[in-house]
């Protein structure tokens, strides 16, 4: 059996875990710098952008006790094990990184009303310049690793990354602008970050929900595999077929039709070798189910074909 993923739950958890806690390190200064920069050099885009950096430590711990879950074994409460957990975290990180941007904008929106606005300190420019930098090369890590393990979670949080980035450069244009003059642009950089934190909270909410509600893996890769199962020349059809995303794992559900004189011990068999064209075709699969039916042809109303494999024919 070869299965495409080829690395292993423990190497999984050990190359999560050091991504995130190396991002927690970091981001606990950065947001520290942020913070008192924003409050000392009067810089309302950089005191938003040090609450943004807070968030990402926050969901950061999040995802470490995601990962610690997710690789507990099935039990007899939890069946299909716990890889959900990591799904439960990126959800959870979405509505905190939501409200985060929400309170941000609502922050730097009265900021502007009011216009008492104020020149902020060159450090600040520096300060949000290095964020930039930083936040990019985080974005990075995290994201290679987020697809080698195949974590959401860890690429909710690399995007996360990625909007810190963005909301610093806002944060740094904010800030020159103001000390050439136009002091409203450092509360408008604030408003836009918001902007930012908002779109991709919504984005990962979205994400988060669709795995908690059993998603199907890609149209796509769903297509492909059953093109390689029709292939095989003992399977006459696909009558069913489902998938189901279970954190970083999936589920495959499969119901093929077969000439209906084969022996229990050639079905047994042709069940094997289906199963073993999913391992080879389709990621990080835990559990497939593939269920055996008798059919004369294609055509007859016995072996009714599925709705993806209409729309192959």
């Amino acid at each position: 059996m070869n299965n495409l993923s080829k690395i292993s739950d423990e190497e999984r958890f050990r190359l999560g875990n050091k991504i995130t806690w190396i991002t927690i390190v970091i981001n606990i200064a950065l947001a520290v710098a942020k913070v008192l920069s924003g409050i000392l050099l009067n810089s309302t885009a950089i005191l938003a952008d040090g609450i943004h950096t807070i968030s990402d430590v926050g969901s950061s711990i999040g995802i470490i006790i995601g990962f610690f879950i997710s690789r507990k074994p099935e039990d007899r409460e939890h069946q299909y094990g716990h890889e959900k957990a990591e799904s439960i975290a990126g959800f959870i990180l979405a509505i905190f990184l939501t409200a985060v941007g929400i309170n941000i904008g609502y922050s730097a929106f009265k900021v502007i009303l009011s216009g008492k606005t104020q020149i902020p300190g060159s450090l600040a420019a520096w300060i949000a310049g290095i964020s930039i930098f930083i936040k990019e090369l985080q974005f990075r890590i995290a994201m290679y690793g987020g697809k080698k393990i195949n974590s959401n979670a860890l690429i909710a949080d690399a995007w996360h990354h990625r909007s810190d980035a963005l909301s610093s450069i806002a944060a740094l244009i904010g800030i020159v602008g103001a000390r050439m003059g136009y002091s409203y642009l450092d509360p408008l950089a604030g408003l836009i970050v918001a902007i930012i934190i908002v779109k991709v909270g919504f984005e990962l909410f979205i994400q988060g929900y669709n795995e908690l509600m059993d998603i199907s893996i890609e149209e796509e890769k769903l297509l492909n595999l059953i093109s390689k199962i029709v292939s095989h020349q003992e399977v006459l059809n696909i009558n069913k077929i489902r998938t189901r995303k279970h954190g970083s794992k999936v589920f495959v559900d499969i119901k093929v039709c077969v000439d209906p004189s084969f022996t229990i011990l050639k079905g047994h068999m042709i069940s094997h070798e289906v199963e073993d064209l999913v391992y080879d075709n389709i990621e990080n699969v835990k559990e497939v189910l593939i269920s055996i039916a008798p059919c004369k042809s294609p055509g007859n109303g016995d072996c009714k074909l599925c709705k993806y494999n209409n729309e192959m024919l």
